[in-house]
């Protein structure tokens, strides 16, 4: 049964699809997805054209919008939007430490999880479109993540594309996860070379935050273990439009004066538990870099091991001396399964993960060299999370794919940008500018 209510100037309707969990297995077990409908309230009766959405992460349910916010207002002016929870996402059969057992042990954890990257999400797409549509091809709008799917929509089933728009989200065609964290690593200094030039009073907050933590043992409120390098962690922050001011109002007020001298405050320690947990969104840890599997090359925790190979980002050696500490961005660690509650019960299933080897491709550059579909994407200079160079070469491999590349916005654009990013990629798409 469908449920429809309203937000100002929108219709809303709650949409459930019954979907293979293997779709070379139809006939098996199958797993729920969930995604909202949104169109606009004097438009409600019309027969638009339909905007898919796939959401950044990968672990995260589509956007919670109230009302016509962000890039959805102008969507809804020529478009019904489906806001899809990818498979283990969201209300879409959640994957997590609570579900993941009903699967069974660490073993069957991992092999349930394989089926949840890029692949199998462009054919739940493809499943749901029928009934959605009528068969009609839809617009794809892929943020991050999204816009990986979006390229391996365009691989497999371009047939189910009307127009593709990509913001922030075009991925390296052929690259080990080690060649995604290679090219990260110098990024993300660059990003906190620029924080600390902003707030040059936050070398010294950074530095004596993490001195307390290689000194004490600190326990968040929620249970998690509070290290040097999950603060370190806090500069993923810094890839989005807001974030280095947010990271800087966070520094700020961090210790109180106590009876036993000085402490991190309750504050301080409240706002990152919520920024560090990921009780919200297990699968960004678990999956993370499995959606950079290609080969028979495991994973390994890349981006742990590559780490090694930028000494800067140690933060004893920087304390040692007189080197600013340098946070870390978009990186999943082993350690991060001992740390987080959320994510404990689930650390040999990520591991298990972390050493497979017959991962498959997810794109096909053969045929994206051969698209026909229209598509235009938004690149960001310097994004922090997802390569400028490695994003410009694939767009260069994909025919007709149309380019916007500007520092005017950071990796969130879509969002901070809200109708001005949108409307640029349909204009692009649309041959008009």
């Amino acid at each position: 049964m469908t449920v429809s209510y309203r937000q100002p100037g929108l219709v809303l309707t709650d949409r459930r699809f019954t979907v293979p969990l293997d779709h070379d297995n139809p006939s098996g077990e199958t797993i729920e997805l969930y995604a909202r409908e949104v169109v606009a309230s004097d438009k409600a009766g019309q027969d638009l054209p339909w905007l898919l959405y796939l959401q950044g992460g990968p672990g995260f349910g589509a956007t919670r919008f109230t009302g016509k916010q962000a890039w959805l207002g102008r969507a809804v002016q020529d478009y019904r939007v489906l806001l899809l929870d990818q498979r283990g996402t969201g209300s879409s059969t959640p994957a997590n430490r609570q579900t993941l057992p009903l699967r069974g042990g660490p073993a069957e954890q991992a092999d349930y999880l394989t089926r949840f990257r890029a692949d199998s999400i462009v054919r739940d797409c493809e499943a749901i479109r029928p009934e959605v549509t009528g068969g009609a091809p839809w617009t794809v709008l892929g943020q991050s993540f999204g816009g990986f799917c979006t390229v391996a929509y365009l691989s497999t089933a371009p047939e189910g594309l009307d127009t593709a728009l990509v913001t922030g989200g075009l991925p390296a065609l052929d690259a080990h996860a080690d060649d995604v964290y290679r090219a990260a690593y110098p990024r993300i200094e660059r990003k906190v070379t620029a924080h600390y030039a902003r707030y040059p009073q936050d070398v010294e907050r950074a530095r004596r935050i993490a001195d307390h933590l290689l000194t004490h043992e600190v326990v968040l409120p929620s249970g998690y273990r509070f290290t040097v390098e999950a603060f370190q962690s806090l500069g993923i922050m810094l890839g989005g439009s807001e974030g280095s001011h947010r990271l800087h109002y966070l520094l700020e007020d961090a210790f109180v004066r106590t009876a036993g001298g000085p402490a991190l405050s309750d504050a301080f320690q409240e706002q990152a538990q919520g920024l560090l947990s990921y009780a919200g969104h297990p699968l960004y840890a678990l999956v993370h870099e499995a959606i950079y599997g290609r080969d028979a090359r495991p994973t390994a925790w890349s981006a742990e091991r590559v780490r090694a190979e930028f000494p800067q980002f140690d933060a004893a050696k920087a304390l040692a001396g007189d080197e600013p500490l340098l946070f870390t961005g978009e990186t999943v660690h082993p350690w991060m399964f001992d740390c987080d509650p959320a994510l404990r019960p689930l650390r040999e299933t990520a591991e298990l993960l972390a050493a497979r080897t017959d991962w498959t491709p997810l794109y096909d550059p053969a045929r994206l060299a051969v698209n026909e579909v229209p598509v235009a994407a938004a690149v960001y200079h310097d994004d922090m999370y997802v390569d400028t160079a490695h994003s410009l070469r694939t767009a260069r491999a994909i025919r007709g794919l149309r380019t916007w590349v500007t520092d005017e916005f950071e990796h969130d654009g879509v969002r901070a940008g809200g109708p001005r990013v949108l409307d640029r990629l349909l204009s692009l798409a649309r041959d008009e500018v």
